[in-house]
């Protein structure tokens, strides 16, 4: 039938604009993430706030790389925890002990401000910061040792209102963690890095959120996002709308992948993807440009495999696993195989189509409903 042609040539084009756009971003992503010196700033006292929840796998080898940093200036480390009984608190104790020289406490407080707990996590962290310098870092977040020198002289310059930091994936040995951390490496990052300098994007990652106590409380404080989903994104814009800017120095942090199950993949996957799609639909839509794989074998199925339609789909195999080999050889570790990108690709197209239907979410367990304005709301 004519239309299911004209239809094939219409996924054609869209997996040939696709395929540029992914060996775009793959060029851009040099830049973005090449390391040069840590600029040569007097370093001042910070604040690092780790809201906590459960022990999950990595987390004291996480929290290892934030108390390893290179930073002349004192540095007070905040753990937090809502309930009296998580199994953080054992470990974060152990940590504590063996750092006997750092400024280092737990707080564990079970107030809750609004339906995000790691919010009201914050909220009872905050009370006990004693540094004008905050900064947020998640707790399945592992960092290089000048993390907090470079985070610190970003934040230093003129007109900057908060530091974020890009991140790639690292998996535990599970096919499923290495499914999540492919997915970070080879689909957000990438895309990511592309719609900042494109300025589709204006990110800002719970990896890193850096700014000063001054600023927070211009924006309202945390309480001002304690019912958001994407309290990052919405802490970045709050600042953005002060007039100052929001910056991402050039290199990664990295995020430690623990999911050790399909349905645990999917429904991380599925509320990072609706997530997305609440905040911006307009790039959410247009982020199924990155899906040339998918986009180039519905081309060739309703092209009948033409010739054409079949050289396009090699072709778009192969810009993924250059923008693969590209992305590895910049955050220097693979986040999976060569083999196990198919997989990904299949999932993340998946995911992607599965986002468009429905606003539940799973949050730790948790079911919640995203409304429009980006609030969560219990299910």
């Amino acid at each position: 039938m004519a239309w299911l042609v004209i239809l094939g040539w219409a996924f054609l084009v869209l997996a040939v604009a696709g395929t540029l756009y992914t060996l775009l971003s793959a060029l851009l992503a040099g830049p973005a993430l090449q390391r040069g010196p840590v600029p040569p700033v007097r370093p001042v006292p910070v604040t690092i706030l780790k809201p906590l929840h459960g022990a999950e796998p990595g987390l004291v080898e996480n929290l290892e790389t934030v108390l390893a940093q290179d930073y002349a200036a004192p540095v007070q480390v905040l753990f937090g925890v809502q309930d009296a009984g998580d199994p953080a608190i054992p470990l974060v104790y152990d940590l504590i002990a063996r750092h006997p020289g750092k400024d280092l406490q737990l707080v564990v407080e079970p107030g809750l401000h609004g339906t995000n707990r790691k919010v009201s996590n914050l909220i009872n962290m905050a009370a006990h910061a004693h540094h004008d310098i905050l900064v947020l870092s998640d707790s399945d977040i592992a960092v290089p040792k000048d993390w907090l020198s470079r985070v610190a002289a970003a934040l230093s310059v003129p007109g900057v209102g908060g530091v974020t930091c890009f991140y790639s994936g690292m998996a535990l040995t599970s096919v499923w963690s290495k499914l999540s951390a492919m997915g970070i490496s080879y689909q957000f990052l990438p895309n990511a890095i592309a719609g900042f300098r494109f300025g589709l994007a204006r990110p800002c990652f719970g990896s890193t959120i850096a700014f000063t106590r001054q600023t927070l409380e211009r924006i309202g404080g945390f309480a001002a996002f304690a019912s958001f989903l994407a309290d990052d994104y919405e802490l970045g814009r709050a600042i953005r709308g002060l007039g100052l800017e929001m910056v991402l120095p050039p290199f990664t942090v990295g995020h430690l992948c623990t999911e050790a199950s399909a349905t645990t993949l999917l429904r991380h996957e599925l509320r990072w993807n609706r997530t997305i799609r609440s905040i911006d639909f307009a790039g959410h839509l247009g982020s199924g440009l990155t899906h040339i794989v998918a986009l180039a074998l519905i081309a060739a199925i309703l092209l009948g495999f033409s010739p054409i339609s079949l050289g396009v789909l090699v072709v778009s195999i192969v810009a993924r696993f250059v923008l693969k080999a590209h992305m590895d050889r910049l955050v220097s570790a693979p986040a999976g195989p060569y083999w196990l990108l198919p997989l990904r690709d299949a999932v993340s197209f998946l995911v992607y189509l599965c986002s468009f239907f429905g606003r539940s979410v799973d949050w730790r367990g948790e079911q919640f409903v995203v409304q429009p304005s980006g609030a969560l709301s219990q299910s």
